[in-house]
């Protein structure tokens, strides 16, 4: 018998607000709806680059092969084409990155690049359990601030729903929550941002950084949802959310008939 998890991912919380069927049926029953596309190649290869540049190494023109080594050990088949394009569009970002760091945030000193995060929930009473995480980017202003900044890779970018999003935006919310918890730090020193880079927008515009409110309300809120979730699988109850029935890849297949 495997050992009982005893932590939860926000991707984990994505699932399970979902739907807690689903949840169950991916992170407990090893079901993959998804597969590895170009896009999911490229975002991680993207990522890669961006934490060895943030660390002061030059890594831009390490891209290429990133991408191609990524590839090769993915089971998808680019054409040619795609390579080339995708190529060109991840040295586009990467040429903007640090201008982009720089002009937003002004002076900074990084202090950690792929921050884990492995905190226990201690608003969860019903025993030991952990949120785990891996944040970014961590940066220090001169103004003391701590900002938690979040890389994700899209096409031309977010519109305002998408920026305000509840369930995207709690991602943020609990890692500025549990970091301040790691560190002991007071949350209102800590802001949070996400940075989008952006495949195919113009070139001087492929690197856009806005930040997301994270207050006392919202990590109530983001908190409570966590509790519930943990709650619930700690208990194994897994209902489907018939409302998401008509999104979900599994509906009416042999694992969600």
């Amino acid at each position: 018998m495997s050992e009982k998890k005893t932590h939860i991912s926000f991707s984990e919380l994505k699932d399970w607000n979902f739907c807690p069927f689903y949840r169950k049926l991916v992170q407990e029953d090893g079901v993959n709806p998804f597969t590895d596309s170009i896009f999911t190649v490229f975002g991680t290869s993207v990522h890669s680059i961006c934490e060895t540049m943030v660390k002061g190494e030059d890594s831009k023109n390490l891209f290429e092969s990133k991408f191609s080594e990524n590839i090769k050990n993915s089971p998808i088949q680019p054409t040619d084409k795609e390579i080339e394009s995708f190529t060109k569009e991840g040295k586009e970002i990467l040429e903007e990155v640090l201008s982009a760091l720089d002009k937003y945030f002004g002076k900074y000193e990084v202090l950690q690049a792929e921050e884990q995060l492995y905190e226990n929930i201690n608003e969860f009473s019903r025993g030991n359990y952990n949120f785990k995480g891996f944040i970014d980017l961590v940066l220090k202003t001169e103004d003391g601030k701590i900002h938690i900044l979040d890389w994700k890779t899209c096409s031309w970018g977010w519109d305002m729903k998408k920026k305000s999003d509840k369930m995207t935006t709690y991602q943020l919310t609990l890692y500025k929550k549990f970091y301040a918890q790691k560190y002991q730090v007071e949350l209102d020193q800590i802001e949070t941002h996400f940075a989008l880079l952006k495949r195919t927008a113009k070139v001087g515009n492929k690197v856009e950084i806005f930040r997301v409110t994270s207050g006392a309300k919202k990590i109530e809120n983001a908190l409570d949802l966590l509790i519930k979730a943990v709650t619930n699988i700690t208990s194994n109850k897994h209902m489907k959310n018939k409302l998401s029935c008509g999104q979900c890849k599994m509906h009416k297949t042999e694992y969600c008939p």
